[in-house]
């Protein structure tokens, strides 16, 4: 049972520390509600729409390839922190490189499409 103890004391200290401040905010901030503090607020104006209306589909489209390519450059990263190794590798220095340079001919493939489709106006 005590090899769990370090277990139990890093549970106990990422619960306290997420909940620790939330608590403390909510016991030792002054609240003073008023109608002006309760009202909605959107861009310095009442709402004048439902909050459920539909988004253009571009801003979802723009959305999903900010998504795409931010993951695709995150998978260099690793390929970066291993660069040293694979440089001082005489076997597979080569093959590295050039491994690099298709995954990056992929995103640069993409990206192109992508802006000859139009993918990236918002007119």
């Amino acid at each position: 049972m005590e090899n769990y103890f370090p277990i139990l004391m890093f549970v106990l200290v990422g619960v306290a520390v997420g909940v620790l401040p939330v608590a403390m905010g909510f016991l030792l901030a002054p609240s003073k509600p008023d109608p002006e503090k309760l009202s909605p607020y959107e861009c310095g104006f009442e709402a004048f729409e439902d909050a459920r209306m539909k988004f253009d589909v571009r801003y979802y489209l723009i959305a999903i390839l900010f998504i795409l390519f931010d993951l695709e450059i995150a998978f260099l990263f690793p390929w970066a922190t291993i660069f040293k190794d694979i440089v001082a590798t005489d076997s597979i220095k080569l093959f590295g490189f050039i491994e690099m340079l298709v995954f990056v001919a992929i995103l640069v493939i993409g990206y192109v499409y992508a802006w000859a489709k139009g993918a990236l106006e918002w007119e």
